[in-house]
């Protein structure tokens, strides 16, 4: 018997929903052939959506920019969304919802003329680092490889052009750690594959202010550092920055606040979560259960 590849979930395609094993896009699609799509992702935690409109926001800011706006209301793409893991069975999922450019009519180049595909689907909840493994924290390298520079596209636009992290992934995994930091074209630090980077030093914080996705879970660390009066600098990051760092750590949908505690082989501080990685990670998660954040997958089917 055929192994299934497939995790448990649900997708959303052509007004209806589907087993996520079923799920599937004509293979001249723009958003296969060129990478002509958008995207975001939200998680659910214990039945209840986090910070979902932040990322409709972005999600739909993004269609926009990209000259495909979302066709559907803000009230109908929850619906969906919540659908997908409801019908999934699950209480803590990762949720996507994707817009490709679609087909073009006997496949013209012109991309005015595609048709454009959403699409969503709910799979269960994913974690860069596993939380039984948060005082062992990530294990990182900087590499040498340069992220897609935000003139040719977007950063602030949430995309597939990942061939440069994968690359950077793929020297992690040859040097035995566990991810990767990939730089900018001066050399200044950028961001890993699906997550922010933010340095603690005496001074507070500080994250890449430019060149980088503007991760919700990035924003709600800006948000929290806010009501705890720490202070945070957005700016560039060079690799002496990050070594001098005294803690660091990663933010990501898939994981929330994680401490990175090794890089290029070198203990970040003492090599365990620092003090103030510990502050943010349980004031996030306290926001999970705080309705000023939350949305219940129940109340939005």
């Amino acid at each position: 018997m055929k192994e299934d590849i497939f995790p448990q979930g649900s997708a959303w395609m052509n007004g209806e929903f589907i087993n996520i094993s079923e799920a599937r896009i004509p293979i001249l699609d723009w958003g296969f052939l060129r990478s002509d799509a958008t995207y975001d992702v939200v998680h659910v935690w214990k039945g209840q959506f986090f910070r979902l409109d932040e990322h409709i926001d972005r999600f739909f800011e993004s269609t926009k920019s990209l000259r495909m706006p979302c066709s559907l209301e803000r009230d109908d793409l929850k619906k969906i969304l919540a659908g997908c893991v409801r019908h999934a069975g699950l209480d803590d999922a990762y949720v996507e919802m994707i817009q490709t450019r679609g087909v073009s009519k006997n496949f013209q180049r012109d991309p005015r003329k595609a048709n454009h595909r959403f699409i969503a689907f709910a799979v269960p909840f994913g974690w860069i680092l596993n939380p039984d493994e948060f005082e062992k924290g990530l294990n990182v390298i900087v590499s040498n490889i340069r992220r897609i520079p935000p003139e040719s596209v977007d950063s602030k636009i949430k995309n597939y052009h990942w061939l440069d992290l994968i690359s950077g992934m793929f020297e992690a995994y040859d040097s035995n750690v566990d991810s990767v930091i990939l730089v900018d074209e001066g050399n200044n630090i950028s961001e890993g594959p699906g997550f922010n980077i933010f340095c603690v030093d005496a001074s507070g914080l500080y994250t890449p202010d430019k060149g980088v996705l503007e991760g919700v879970t990035r924003q709600t660390v800006l948000d929290l550092a806010e009501e705890i009066n720490l202070p945070v600098n957005l700016k560039p990051i060079s690799i002496d920055m990050l070594n001098d760092s005294i803690e660091v750590f990663a933010t990501s949908t898939a994981g929330g606040i994680m401490p990175i505690t090794k890089i290029n082989n070198q203990l970040v501080g003492n090599g365990k979560p620092g003090k103030v990685t510990r502050q943010i990670h349980k004031s996030y998660w306290d926001l999970h259960v705080n309705s000023r954040w939350t949305q219940s997958v129940n109340d939005l089917v």
